[in-house]
């Protein structure tokens, strides 16, 4: 049962692995624009680099990386704990980094 149990939750953390780009495959079918838009939106702190002088609206996007949470523990008192504090995860930031062509 054990070995089952391993097997399962190490198929699910190489799918979650597969799956985790697909939250930037959009970029192919955006603009550069549309694209650092909708990272922010996703409350991600974009940074970019640019090839090129020409204004962004006219950029294409060659690849979005390195996104990175950062988060910290803080305590939570809440209902069905018995008054007892927990520390629980909170996300502080999101950063990722936007590539563009404009030249």
């Amino acid at each position: 049962m054990r070995t089952t149990f391993a097997m399962a939750a190490a198929a699910v953390g190489i799918c979650g692995a597969a799956l985790a780009p697909a939250a930037f495959a959009g970029a192919d079918e955006e603009s550069a624009t549309e694209t650092i838009a909708r990272l922010q939106q996703q409350g991600y702190t974009v940074t970019i680099d640019k090839i090129g002088t020409a204004p962004i609206s006219d950029c294409t996007v060659t690849s979005v990386r390195n996104p990175q949470t950062t988060s910290q523990l803080v305590p939570y008192v809440g209902p069905g704990l018995g008054g007892d504090r927990i520390l629980v995860p909170q996300v502080t930031s999101q950063t990722v980094s936007v590539s563009l062509n404009c030249s």
